[in-house]
């Protein structure tokens, strides 16, 4: 049985929706450019970032929560104005980040494992 719970959303409002069904839990989010019908990412520094962020969820504490979320397509992505821009104050994908807390990684920080290995082992859930 994993230690964690991981779910998957696409945009926005299922990102919302998601931590408000776990707001008593520790968050962790991976913002990624969304993927095609391959599978493959329009942003490439997601494509690279993502084994290294699956790699270190071997260190997330038992409890919490994973939220993978595809921001959406590039041209959307790119828009200032889009919500995850101005209510999360996202400001590059690829983004992890410990949710509620000023805690985060963008885009050549989410490459370093060492990092998200830091962030995901800093404290039990």
């Amino acid at each position: 049985m994993a230690r964690y719970e991981e779910l998957s959303v696409s945009g926005y409002e299922e990102f919302m929706q998601a931590v408000k069904q776990h707001n008593d839990k520790t968050i962790f989010a991976y913002f990624s450019g969304s993927k095609d019908a391959e599978g493959k990412s329009w942003c490439p520094d997601c494509v690279q970032a993502e084994p290294v962020v699956r790699e270190g969820l071997k260190h997330v504490g038992e409890g919490c929560v994973f939220i993978y979320c595809q921001v959406g397509e590039r041209l959307y992505w790119k828009d200032p104005s889009n919500d995850f821009r101005k209510k999360l104050k996202l400001t590059a994908v690829p983004t992890l980040l410990k949710y509620g807390t000023p805690q985060k990684l963008v885009e050549s920080e989410c490459l370093q494992a060492n990092l998200v290995e830091m962030m995901f082992s800093e404290e039990a859930c």
